[in-house]
């Protein structure tokens, strides 16, 4: 997933603004089709799970299978870590045709419809006074010990809470082959170093999937003034390349409920567009 460096850690790999003037203009017309037609090519990252993986063990792998089998063709990975300039080493480069998951176009991409929409959670341990928590403006969190990764949207509501000053920060722009700070904030939540985690949603569900005394609790209180915390998340193709884009999002709105299936095996927090959680694939 591609977002601003607010939200890098918690998707993926970097959102830039939309391009503008001769970008936008690109992003309108119809260029020659540059897509591979003997395989699905992806861009994806080889350690960010639980999106890929190069055991294909995330959930961008499996909805890349979904995609495949409705185009009937085998799927290849470009692989390349999170990093800045990974878009235009790979899908600009037409090292590859698709990047999973992003949440805005930039100078290079467009983007599909979007495929699904989630949040930022709030994560505490069963039992220690915080059961029925679900806002990070609950009065049961002063004095609290807040886990965030510091710079991502979600801070400014821990900010705005007043817990910031007791707060423990987690790195946010790291090469996930090398350090987890997701993980490691689940870590220290268990051991007690801290006593609630604020984490992006897919984080959130997939390291605590094993752990039945966690709460997760979808952040769904957003404030004016502040930043947002849900998103739509779409797959990117090169500008210009429309009817790739119509082929993709005819295979979204086929497969969805496919495609729902695999997020929520995951535990990703699906959310509608009345801010709803999805708990069952949509038909």
């Amino acid at each position: 997933m591609r977002v601003s460096n607010r939200l890098w850690a918690g998707v993926g790999t970097a959102v830039l603004a939309c391009g503008l003037g001769a970008a936008a203009l690109a992003a309108d017309a119809n260029v020659p089709d540059l897509v591979n037609r003997k395989a699905l090519r992806v861009c994806a990252t080889p350690s960010n799970l639980p999106y890929s993986n190069e055991k294909l063990e995330g959930f961008e792998n499996k909805i890349a299978n979904i995609i495949a089998e409705e185009l009937k063709l085998p799927v290849e990975y470009t692989w390349f870590p999170q990093a800045p300039g990974m878009v235009r080493k790979t899908l600009a480069a037409k090292r590859c045709d698709v990047m999973m998951q992003t949440v805005q176009a930039d100078e290079f991409t467009q983007n599909t419809n979007a495929y699904y929409r989630t949040t930022y959670a709030i994560i505490y341990k069963k039992g220690q006074g915080l059961d029925g928590v679900t806002s990070i403006f609950d009065p049961k969190l002063k004095e609290k010990r807040v886990g965030i990764q510091a710079g991502q949207p979600a801070a400014d509501y821990v900010a705005k809470a007043g817990l910031m000053v007791k707060a423990k920060p987690y790195l946010l722009q790291v090469d996930t082959r090398y350090i987890n700070p997701m993980k490691d904030m689940i870590d220290d939540l268990k051991k007690g170093d801290i006593d609630v985690a604020i984490l992006w949603g897919p984080f959130a569900g997939f390291y605590t999937k094993d752990d039945a005394d966690l709460t997760v609790v979808p952040m769904l209180d957003e404030q004016a003034g502040l930043p947002k915390l849900e998103y739509r998340l779409t797959m990117g193709v090169r500008n210009g390349e429309q009817d790739w884009k119509r082929q993709l999002n005819a295979i979204i709105k086929k497969r969805q409920g496919d495609i729902d299936k695999v997020l929520l095996d995951y535990r990703v927090p699906l959310i509608d567009e009345d801010n709803k959680l999805i708990t069952a694939a949509r038909q």
